[in-house]
């Protein structure tokens, strides 16, 4: 295989055949344009197979911490998704109009807003399920159990270090 990231190699397969090479000016950030292309095409196949089930992606984030972990604040649902309060507004109006969330105000803090899987959701949760798993097996496709874990291990440390450059960055004007 080559060794350049965006030259495919003539044994490899129809899709590593038709990458094109680096373009000269994303050369000195080689892993970061190969991270952006593979994040665009897992969002592309992400969303094919969730518009199956009604939902688009990161729709299905929320409702599988709702699934797993019972109501949350919707702060909360920002905190555990890495978000942002207004996507996760629009997030969870989308989902509640749909008819898999429903709103209400938490007992114990006025300010907060409780955030509940319905009935209807339930049935859901299986297909999300199934999406997952499609998607995972297209990620994993051709990669050994070994290569899968130093890619979990190795994209781990990433996020780290993508996550620490984030906190040392100015906050916004």
């Amino acid at each position: 295989m080559s060794k350049d990231p965006g030259v495919a190699s003539p044994e490899g397969t129809p899709a590593d055949v038709a990458r094109p090479p680096l373009p000269p000016s994303v050369k000195a950030g080689a892993m970061t344009h190969a991270i952006f292309r593979v994040a665009r095409l897992h969002r592309m196949l992400a969303g094919q197979l969730l518009r199956r089930v009604g939902l688009h992606p990161g729709q299905e984030l929320v409702m599988m911490q709702l699934w797993d972990l019972g109501p949350q604040r919707q702060t909360d649902l920002v905190r555990l998704l890495g978000s942002d309060a207004a996507t996760m507004t629009r997030t969870v109006k989308r989902l509640e109009n749909a008819g898999f969330v429903r709103r209400r105000p938490s007992e114990t803090d006025r300010r907060a807003t409780i955030i509940e899987p319905t009935t209807a959701s339930l049935a859901l949760r299986k297909e999300v399920e199934e999406v997952w798993a499609e998607l995972e097996d297209s990620v994993a496709a051709g990669l050994s159990a070994d290569e899968q874990e130093n890619t979990i291990r190795v994209l781990a440390r990433i996020e780290d270090s993508l996550s620490r450059a984030v906190e040392r960055q100015p906050p916004l004007a």
